[in-house]
């Protein structure tokens, strides 16, 4: 596993403002259109826009064409993070929200369409990634680049969509 001594030199860490994030493509996409900018959560921030795209745009696309988005997403999300991550000295940035953004995505393709489900989603997905029960607290402190920004998000997206299993198993959820 990579950690943060090579690949993070030892300097000042850089905090991020909106004209140094809106400089760069990839900073503009780590820190989700600017989204991880808010406070305070900005975590939140990028989930609640991320929930937006998905209602105005994603929600729209065929099955094959969202699963293709998110593995872009994810893809595009590793490169875009470790570069944001390196430029500031500091691998997991909390502004860098594009890993929230993308494992939400995947929440809510998975979860049913109502706005009751997906406001479930939305507390139960926000509740993984901050307590970052194990595993996800494993490999947070340990994955410190690009994969592992996204990553831990992914493992939340996992266990959130667990719950919405076993609610919509249970026809608590529909």
């Amino acid at each position: 596993m990579s950690s943060i001594d090579s690949d993070y030199p030892a300097k000042a860490s850089i905090e991020p403002t909106p004209a140094w994030v809106f400089k760069s493509p990839a900073r503009i996409i780590a820190f989700g259109f600017g989204s991880g900018l808010l406070r305070p959560g900005p975590g939140t921030w990028g989930t609640a826009l991320a929930w937006l795209l998905w209602v105005a745009l994603l929600s729209r696309f065929s099955d094959a064409g969202i699963g293709l988005t998110l593995a872009m997403a994810f893809a595009v999300g590793c490169w875009c993070c470790q570069r944001a991550g390196k430029e500031m000295g500091r691998p997991d940035h909390g502004a860098m929200v594009w890993d929230e953004m993308t494992a939400f995505w995947l929440v809510l393709w998975l979860t049913p369409a109502s706005f009751a489900a997906q406001l479930l989603a939305f507390v139960v997905f926000r509740a993984f990634d901050i307590f970052k029960p194990p595993p996800i607290h494993f490999f947070d402190a340990r994955l410190k680049n690009g994969f592992g920004v996204m990553w831990d998000d992914l493992l939340a997206a996992g266990y959130s969509l667990l719950v919405i299993a076993i609610l919509v198993r249970l026809e608590v959820l529909l």
